[in-house]
């Protein structure tokens, strides 16, 4: 039983998604509008966990040739032959993915589930099928799929769009590249073995390290923004302290680039995200 909840974890991403679940969340709470009820949290957050993971099950079904060369992916359940590559699994994220959206729909309206729908798309097919292994603008053009997700919870107040929520997609939109750019400087051998075109395998690493400064430093006056909108106090100190730390992280970075500051980074990038987030939903329960 065990084994099975670790291959199914793995497979779908969940860590992913999860995360993916907690910026819907947080676009909902950011967005002002009448309450939206229990049912219809819950479902939005379905919704996005699972069309997510549909999305993320994709991403290993169509890179098995890049994960086998890779030390990080090798162990993926696709390519240990864990689980069988069969087209069962096609099937099965097609499922997943209509039946997110459809209960998007069904539960919080057609914007909504068109946002959900988005997200997994841009993940599954504009990132993995057509951009990763062509550019390495692969990974900024892909961050959209954080971005759909704030904008999915917005959509579950009111399908109109709100500045807060406009400006919350913008920093989700801007703080992928230098969170995954960061995690490519400590991987970029596997990277370059695979053939796949990131920004530090493309332009070296300390090169990569500037720009990941310069983009952590746009993400995080982004991120104060939306104070000047309608969210308070907890939102701003949220924004200001672990944009502060992430900030702090990247000049490290930018100052003696390698795979050790860069999973610094990388940690950083994660935390600041949350940080965010939890305070954008701590601010709403509070005003």
């Amino acid at each position: 039983m065990g084994t099975a909840v670790k291959l199914a974890f793995d497979l779908f991403k969940l860590r992913i998604g999860l995360v993916i679940g907690l910026t819907a969340l947080a676009g909902l709470a950011i967005t002002p509008g009448p309450e939206v009820g229990l049912t219809a949290t819950v479902v939005l957050l379905l919704a996005t966990v699972i069309s997510a993971a549909a999305a993320g099950a994709f991403n290993q079904y169509v890179e098995r040739d890049l994960d086998v060369k890779m030390a990080r992916t090798r162990g993926r359940p696709f390519v240990t032959g864990a689980l069988n590559h069969g087209q069962g699994w096609l099937w099965l994220i097609g499922v997943m993915t209509l039946g997110s959206v459809g209960a998007a729909a069904l539960a919080l309206n057609p914007v909504a589930a068109l946002y959900v729908f988005l997200g997994a798309f841009f993940y599954a097919v504009v990132y993995t099928v057509w951009l990763k292994r062509r550019t390495w603008l692969n990974i900024v053009i892909g961050g959209l799929a954080g971005s759909f997700a704030v904008l999915a919870g917005s959509a579950a107040v009111t399908p109109d769009l709100s500045p807060e929520a406009i400006w919350l997609a913008l920093v989700l939109f801007l703080w992928t590249p230098p969170h995954f750019w960061s995690l490519a400087i400590v991987h970029r051998q596997d990277y370059a073995a695979a053939g796949v075109p990131m920004l530090p395998v493309v332009a070296g690493i300390e090169r990569s390290a500037q720009v990941i400064l310069i983009s952590t430093v746009l993400l995080v006056a982004a991120s104060i923004v939306p104070f000047f909108y309608g969210p308070g106090w907890v939102y701003l100190a949220g924004a200001v302290l672990g944009g502060a730390y992430f900030i702090a992280t990247s000049i490290r970075l930018a100052r003696s680039p390698g795979p050790v500051t860069a999973a610094a980074n990388f940690r950083a990038s994660l935390a600041q995200l949350s940080v965010l987030l939890v305070s954008a939903m701590v601010d709403s329960a509070i005003a």
